[in-house]
């Protein structure tokens, strides 16, 4: 029997709104105050939004328990895989010493942390998300800064800060084509869009970055190679956007950005170097008086060595990344599993849609296709590479399952909790709230954006999630249905920083366990500002700056 959602169960908007929030509040001030395990805040977060679909919403139970258990298997595949195997190789590297050698050969191009943390945070960052998305970048580039000797939170929380602006272009711009296959955008019209509204904030970022890292001063020091940084980034980003398509915006920007920087830097060097790897202000895990090491200089074929098997990790990830590649994995073996009780079982009503629309939850096991399968063949042949035997291989593979361990119970319980928020209704609850805003519309629809994310840990979550309502309600109020289309992907980016499995990942990434509240708390004024003037610069494009919104053919 199908069951149709429910959006105001109690009869008062308001106060529905609040017990449907009530899961998501648990889970964070578990984490961010009541300094709870990571795993447990989710837990108590899961059991929550569990009574709250089956007690007030009126979801079945067997229904409610399904769902979460659909959520559970896709936090194993694909984003449990993904951080499973970019620890083992960042074991392999570490284990072998190559890491060290890596370290100092980055020294090399630079001793300057703040420059360190734009080449890799930022610029070699965006390379993942392009290519990958769905949590490599975070993995990769905390994993590279805490082996470059930053602070656990200085890692996480800067790597996350910095995989922001190339998020809505994401593995070769699924969340822009997502949004438009799912809900009838023009692709090309909404990812110009987006062209158009991101690359502002790819300038931002990078100031934004080095500020929240060693604050105004020191930002201020090195600002002609953040400005070149920014720059290279945003105007390939605009270009690629607006007059070629949305798969290789990241890719194609990230990759000029890196050689305008490195450029840059053979023509310019800061006066005062900044040593410190520690948050300033806040992180007193080292003496942020550092002073001066010698850099050591290694043969250039120790070098090489060293880069192998990141080089080895950049290529198997942007093939598996190909659509092609992925068609052809996922024709040798990708099973479908309809989930019993729960596919095709639960409708969506108006105002949400236009008319009923029932949900699938097909499970598929694409394994072979899966980024964390190309992200483990290159450690594989990277620890071949590195002289490792089979058999040590396997046994440091086994010694990162027992690491990670909570880390991957973790994001189970999380996606099993955004997965049951969403076939329960109560995500769109909070997402009808934020549409019946009237003309301040264009700036809360954005935050609708941020919230999506923040909930789901996926803009292409979010773009499935509210796309269409996104639509609905521009229509109704006279605005370019294009633009809030954009905005929800747009302001999405800046909840990446604040989702669940993002933190974790990071959280894993630098090693820094059962930690996630504190880089929470400190990530979530950064989220919360940034999407701020993401809303204000899409309602200043609905109103003031209407120009902005017209097509380029």
């Amino acid at each position: 029997m199908v069951w149709q959602q429910i959006y105001n169960p109690v009869g008062n908007m308001v106060l529905s709104t609040l017990l449907a929030a009530l899961p998501v509040v648990v889970m964070l001030v578990g984490l961010g105050f009541l300094h709870l395990k990571a795993h447990i805040a989710a837990g108590a977060g899961l059991v929550c939004a569990l009574l709250i679909a089956i007690v007030v919403y009126g979801m079945p139970a067997d229904m409610a328990g399904r769902a979460a258990v659909f959520g559970g298997l896709t936090g194993l595949l694909p984003i449990g895989w993904i951080v499973l195997n970019i620890i083992f190789l960042h074991q392999l590297t570490e284990q072998n010493g190559s890491f060290k050698i890596l370290q100092d050969s980055i020294a090399g191009i630079t001793e300057d942390r703040r420059i360190q943390l734009l080449l890799i945070a930022f610029a070699f960052g965006a390379f993942f998300e392009g290519a990958a998305g769905f949590g490599t970048p975070v993995a990769v580039t905390a994993a590279i800064l805490i082996g470059l000797g930053f602070s656990p939170l200085a890692a996480s929380g800067l790597s996350l800060i910095a995989n922001t602006a190339p998020v809505a272009f994401g593995a070769l711009g699924t969340p822009v084509i997502t949004l438009a296959k799912v809900h009838g955008y023009d692709v090309m019209e909404v990812t110009a869009m987006v062209g158009r509204q991101l690359p502002f904030f790819s300038v931002l970022v990078p100031f934004w970055l080095i500020w929240a890292f060693a604050g105004r001063k020191a930002m201020m020091e090195i600002w002609p190679a953040i400005l070149v940084t920014g720059l290279s980034f945003a105007i390939p980003q605009y270009l690629v956007s607006n007059f070629i398509g949305p798969e290789l915006v990241d890719i194609i920007a990230a990759i000029v950005s890196m050689g305008c920087l490195i450029g840059f830097l053979r023509l310019w060097q800061p006066k005062n170097i900044w040593r410190s790897t520690s948050l300033k202000g806040r992180d007193t895990s080292e003496d942020t008086t550092a002073k001066p090491r010698a850099i050591v200089a290694h043969a250039r074929a120790d070098v090489i060595r060293a880069w192998t098997p990141w080089a080895i990790l950049t290529v198997f990830v942007f093939i598996w990344g190909l659509p092609s590649v992925k068609a052809a994995l996922n024709g040798l073996f990708a099973p479908s599993f309809p989930m019993s009780g729960l596919h095709n079982m639960i409708e969506k009503v108006p105002p949400v849609v236009p008319q009923p629309t029932k949900e699938g939850a097909v499970y598929v096991l694409n394994l072979l296709s899966a980024t964390g399968t190309g992200i483990l063949m290159s450690a594989i042949v990277g620890g071949l590479v590195m002289k490792y035997s089979p058999l040590g291989l396997i046994k440091q593979f086994f010694k990162t399952i027992w690491l990670v361990r909570f880390s991957l119970l973790t994001i189970v319980l999380m996606l099993a909790l955004g997965t049951l928020t969403r076939y329960s209704g109560t995500d769109t609850t909070l997402g009808l709230a934020f549409a019946n805003t009237g003309v301040f519309y264009p700036f809360f629809g954005t935050m609708m954006g941020w919230l999506g994310v923040a909930l789901t840990g996926s803009d292409t979550a979010s773009n499935v999630l509210f796309g269409g309502m996104q639509k609905v309600a521009a229509e109704q109020l006279g605005l370019s249905p294009n633009l809030m289309g954009a905005a929800n992907s747009s302001g999405g980016v800046m909840g990446k920083m604040i989702d669940a499995q993002s933190i974790v990942v990071a959280s894993t990434a630098t090693r820094w366990f059962n930690h996630e509240g504190d880089i929470l708390r400190y990530v979530f004024f950064h989220s919360v500002a940034l999407a701020t003037l993401v809303g204000i610069f899409v309602t200043l494009q609905a109103y003031v700056y209407p120009f902005t919104l017209m097509v380029v053919k």
